[in-house]
């Protein structure tokens, strides 16, 4: 399609699923999933966190690769989780461009809570944000639309959202509800709390309308912005 806005549309969809320690089970799941949100149209398919952190165009070629810029370290639902621990943070802000030349911003999980990379990705030319996601049961519950909605508002982006759902290894619990968002802010798409995709079409003329009409991207002032030489953070 291109980018043309008079019939600038793409289908994508959001894959959930509910990831257990049996790997062949898990990878039937994924396949069964996408080639149904194929068959369902969807052009460009989201996959959750703890899936491979790449972007891989139809012909099975690696467009991009991104690595978590945020570690999850916190306590949150009476347990605490230490990402920091088995894995280490990328240290690149990614972009990339789908087949029909989308400009596509890349994040994961947790990063979502750090809306400067948005704002980055945004400034750097993102139509399309993905999210793909292990948000814990407590936090999908009261801050995961929130922040979704906000990020996408915030941006003028449409966001895809695939989180995992369920108990997994470990006594872990993802809060599923993966969500496909307008960057007026309208969810365009809900998954329920089980295993499945979501499907919707992201209208990139409306975008463009939205941009032009509340130009909040365009009325950003960066000369006026300084980050203090030191952080203050809050305890």
């Amino acid at each position: 399609m291109g980018t043309a806005e008079g019939d600038a549309r793409v289908r994508v969809a959001a894959v959930q699923l509910n990831s257990t320690a049996d790997q062949v089970a898990n990878m039937a799941a994924a396949d069964r999933l996408t080639r149904a949100a194929a068959a369902d149209g969807a052009k460009l398919i989201v996959l959750p966190e703890k899936w491979t952190a790449m972007h891989v165009d139809p012909r099975g070629e690696i467009r991009a690769t991104y690595r978590k810029l945020h570690m999850f370290d916190v306590e949150v639902g009476g347990r605490s989780y230490r990402e920091s621990e088995l894995e280490e943070p990328g240290d690149e802000i990614v972009m990339s461009r789908t087949a029909d030349g989308v400009e596509l911003g890349l994040s994961i999980c947790y990063d979502l809570r750090f809306p400067e990379l948005y704002r980055i990705l945004a400034v750097q030319g993102a139509r399309v944000v993905t999210v793909p996601a292990a948000f814990t049961l407590t936090t999908t519950r009261e801050h995961w639309e929130v922040l979704l909605r906000a990020r996408a508002i915030e941006n003028q982006t449409f966001v895809i959202a695939a989180n995992q759902v369920g108990e997994h290894p470990a006594g872990q619990r993802s809060g599923g509800r993966s969500m496909i968002v307008d960057p007026w802010g309208v969810v365009l798409a809900q998954a329920p709390d089980s295993p499945g995709r979501i499907v919707a079409d992201l209208d990139l003329g409306a975008q463009q309308e939205i941009r032009a009409r509340l130009p909040s991207l365009a009325n950003r002032r960066p000369q006026a912005y300084r980050w203090p030489v030191q952080e203050a953070v809050p305890v």
